[in-house]
């Protein structure tokens, strides 16, 4: 692992995949001293988190309070509807004015309401991931916002993270990712629906080819496999950023029919996917995970 000198002191709050693929990342950059909290850690699902933060080579904190005890910059990565909660349980904790970067998916009005929370007792920024988070890990690349943009870019940069500065205003990055979300989490509903009906018909193959004609740069094979697979093992998460998408058309006037129809779907495959079958089913080819996906679905549905 390479060394570098004046390394800041991070701190994880929340430390799912994202918290434990960033800080996975830059251990191996060079960053020695970090400490994760996870709400989960005291119960017996947090022992998997626990684990995977002592191979990465993490301090494991006691609380939140714990965590963030000196701390240079704090990396908020929790689900979208613990966002605001997160910031309030190490408000009181905090001390030297660290930066507190809020990777979390959630509208711009929620991110301008932590960051008047942490008003004075922290540098807030709003940050953005763009892209799934493995295998780039914290190299993938994110948008910035807010007025500490210039005095964090330089510190992220030197860990060798990938920014894009998306302006001096709290939401602005929030508002990239989340009116992005309307198309990617959409195609990704849209594809369930289209091809669980397909498969139900026995026309997936004529679908998948018939696509070709409007959209022929792309392989709707791997589309179907990709998206479904996403669905399935992230749905529910996606589900609740989703929800904070909608809100997000709602603060800009826009009524969010098309994203709260993604919700339901998100939700429901998120649901499928903790099955087992479905589960094993989603690692296999398209055909394979259609038919366990729509035979779950009709089990559920009876």
């Amino acid at each position: 692992m390479s060394t570098r000198a004046n390394t800041p002191r991070l701190s994880f709050i929340g430390f799912g995949e994202a918290g434990q693929a960033i800080a996975a990342g830059l251990r191996e950059a060079g960053v020695e001293r970090i400490a994760a909290w996870d709400i989960l850690f005291p119960q017996a699902e947090g022992e998997k988190l626990k684990q995977a933060g002592a191979k990465i080579g993490v301090r494991l904190a006691a609380s939140a309070a714990d965590a963030v005890r000196e701390a240079d910059i704090i990396i908020a990565a929790v689900t979208a509807a613990s966002s605001v909660d997160a910031a309030q349980s190490v408000k009181a904790h905090l001390s030297g004015n660290p930066f507190y970067l809020d990777i979390n998916s959630v509208s711009p009005g929620r991110k301008q309401e932590t960051a008047k929370l942490l008003d004075g007792r922290a540098r807030y920024v709003d940050v953005a991931v763009m892209a799934p988070i493995h295998p780039a890990r914290h190299k993938t690349p994110m948008h910035i916002a807010g007025p500490q943009i210039e005095a964090i870019a330089p510190i992220m940069q030197a860990l060798d993270m990938r920014l894009i500065v998306a302006g001096p205003q709290v939401g602005a990055a929030a508002a990239i990712k989340m009116i992005r979300g309307v198309i990617i989490k959409g195609i990704e509903a849209l594809t369930e629906e289209c091809f669980i009906a397909a498969t139900r018909a026995g026309i997936a193959d004529e679908v998948a080819a018939s696509l070709v004609n409007n959209y022929p740069t792309l392989d709707w094979n791997k589309i179907v496999e990709y998206n479904i697979e996403r669905m399935a093992s992230h749905g529910t998460r996606r589900a609740a950023e989703m929800e904070e998408v909608a809100d997000t058309l709602r603060e800009l006037g826009v009524e969010p029919l098309m994203a709260e129809a993604t919700v339901k779907r998100q939700r429901a495959m998120g649901v499928l996917g903790k099955q087992e079958n479905v589960r094993a089913a989603v690692k296999q080819d398209r055909a394979t995970m259609l038919a366990a996906v729509s035979t779950a679905a009709k089990t559920n549905s009876n």
